[in-house]
């Protein structure tokens, strides 16, 4: 992720051709405490921030006491989970898209944030840069060439059944035996998982958060998205609840990519330096990293995160262009094509929630993606929100929705695409055969320079963890201050610390990686439902929106 760090109050504080602006007599910060501890001062949210926190405090000293126990819960919650609400999970994905289709093409698509008057603060250059930057993450490097080449081998290896139920992982009705087909549905799987459904939760959050700040004038947090529905009684409990849900769909999406950040880097070392693998070792990284994002934290955004993200940005870009032109290029812009074509083919059956015969790949593959997409949504939309205003809705949503979508399309089949040329063409099956989260080194020890080109892969996902935690800190700190972007630098240290803390415990439960799993998905399907009612709020905001230009026109 990147910097998340531009003041939000800038599009509050400039009315000009506001269309309908919403009267209350909330103040940010109303129902803070502030106060200190020894040299540390605090300013907190009272009820969000206590019970945000004394629900994580406890949550890592159950899980570090009782791992087995633990460990044996989150396998329960993820079977019982994507088993039984995987459905809902890719039935409420459809509905993000095809709302966010309805504004393209509806006259609410006309209506401006910020106001009929207000301007874009970026223009389309810079503006499509930062959301190539929203794009890219710790899930890119991990899944980048892994999925690609896991739904190939899965799709190659045919179908099977014990008991009338799907045992294989292939996507849909899988391509046994048939090379070219394999290829096509795989790479189509990869770009249903990083292409308009994920972006479309990510557009409908960011498009809440913009429309009630720029347009409303409330402040920039996920309660206020709702007020068009409670009222004045967001500022109780049904608020306090929806930001607390907001705090824990962050907090455990990001603990489960930095999981996964510590998992691939851990491997990565381990292949050019012989670091022994094992949960010592992704502590300690873990531990190291934190650490680094904390500096980060104490630093500022200027020194800290927003150089990080900078420096990352370059570096995953020139990592793209060299394996694009080391690589089999021809395939790969070709491949890139056909992929588009084959996603757009079977979109419709992969986005089909009820009666699936691929079990495995619908609620092992799909619903945990839905869900760890829903629950970076109020991180993720922050930050399109931050650097959106002056955009209309038909033109902030039809970028959000297919430019980061292309530059997922693309880094999946450059380094997807050349993982599964060498199997295909060169017969070389060491990133196939390989773990999850070697596969990326493995494909790139094929290539020349790969020690260079490995070590620049674990550069990456380690400064993509530094900045996702100095980020994500500030997102969940400014909904824990109630809304306040300048509270006390220790809270953000509070939650960058405990982000660490949770990906930890989670590694050291029984369970592994399918704990952080786990606790994505437990945390995502109540935040579903919030996402759900948000549609109808943005929509009732926007009608108003549109009817007052319409009567001043």
């Amino acid at each position: 992720m990147t910097d998340t760090s531009s003041d939000p109050s800038d599009g509050i504080r400039s009315p000009d051709g506001a269309a309908h602006r919403i009267e209350t007599d909330y103040e940010i910060g109303q129902h803070n405490v502030e106060g200190s501890v020894g040299p540390f001062g605090f300013d907190i949210h009272n009820p969000v921030f206590a019970i945000s926190g004394a629900a994580i405090v406890a949550f890592v000293f159950y899980t570090l006491a009782l791992p087995d126990q633990a460990g044996s819960l989150f396998s329960w919650l993820f079977s019982a989970v994507t088993k039984g609400f995987d459905w809902f999970f890719l039935g409420a994905a459809n509905i993000f898209v095809i709302f966010c289709l309805v504004l393209i093409v509806t006259p609410l698509g006309n209506v401006r944030l910020g106001g009929v008057e207000a301007r874009p603060d970026y223009n389309y250059v810079g503006w499509f840069a930062m959301l190539f930057a929203a794009g890219m993450g710790i899930g890119l490097m991990f899944y980048g060439v892994s999925e690609p080449m896991s739904h190939f081998s899965s799709s190659m290896g045919g179908t099977a059944a014990e008991g009338g139920v799907r045992t294989d992982w292939a996507p849909l009705g899988a391509a046994a035996g048939n090379e070219a087909e394999a290829v096509r549905l795989g790479m189509a799987a990869t770009i249903f998982h990083w292409g308009l459904h994920p972006w479309a939760i990510y557009a409908v959050v960011a498009l809440a958060l913009a429309l009630f700040s720029y347009n409303k004038g409330l402040p920039l947090t996920i309660r206020s998205a709702f007020y068009p529905i409670f009222g004045d009684a967001v500022w109780g409990w049904v608020g306090h609840v929806i930001d607390i849900l907001a705090v824990f769909a962050t907090l455990f999406g990001l603990a489960t990519s930095l999981g996964f950040g510590a998992t691939q880097a851990n491997a990565g070392l381990n292949e050019l330096f012989g670091i022994p693998t094992g949960s010592t070792s992704e502590v300690i990284l873990i531990s190291v990293i934190t650490s680094i994002a904390l500096v980060s934290v104490l630093r500022g955004l200027d020194g800290g995160v927003k150089v990080l993200s900078e420096i990352n940005m370059g570096l995953a870009f020139l990592l793209l262009i060299f394996v694009l032109l080391v690589g089999p290029t021809v395939f790969l812009i070709s491949l890139f094509w056909d992929s588009l074509v084959a996603y757009l083919q079977y979109l419709p059956a992969l986005s089909n929630p009820i009666g699936r015969e691929d079990v495995n790949f619908s609620q092992g593959w799909t619903s945990f993606y839905w869900a760890w997409w829903i629950s970076w949504s109020p991180f993720v939309g922050m930050f399109i929100a931050r650097v959106s205003r002056g955009r209309t809705v038909r033109e902030f949503v039809i970028c959000v929705l297919l430019i980061p979508s292309m530059v997922c399309v693309l880094w999946m089949a450059v380094f997807g695409g050349t993982a599964l040329h060498q199997v295909i063409t060169d017969g070389y099956t060491v990133a196939q055969d390989a773990a999850l989260e070697l596969k990326l080194f493995k494909m790139l020890d094929g290539l020349p320079l790969a020690s260079i080109t490995s070590f620049i892969g674990i550069v990456l996902v380690i400064v993509f963890f530094v900045t996702s935690s100095d980020s994500g800190s500030l997102v969940i700190d400014t909904i824990t201050a109630g809304g306040k972007i300048d509270a006390p630098v220790p809270q953000r240290a509070f939650w960058c610390i405990f982000e660490g803390a949770v990906a930890i415990v989670l590694l050291l439960s029984a369970g592994g990686l399918q704990s952080l799993q786990s606790m994505v998905i437990s945390t995502g399907l109540p935040f579903t439902v919030v996402l759900l009612i948000m549609c109808f709020a943005i929509y009732k905001g926007l009608m108003t929106e549109h009817h007052h230009v319409k009567k001043k026109a």
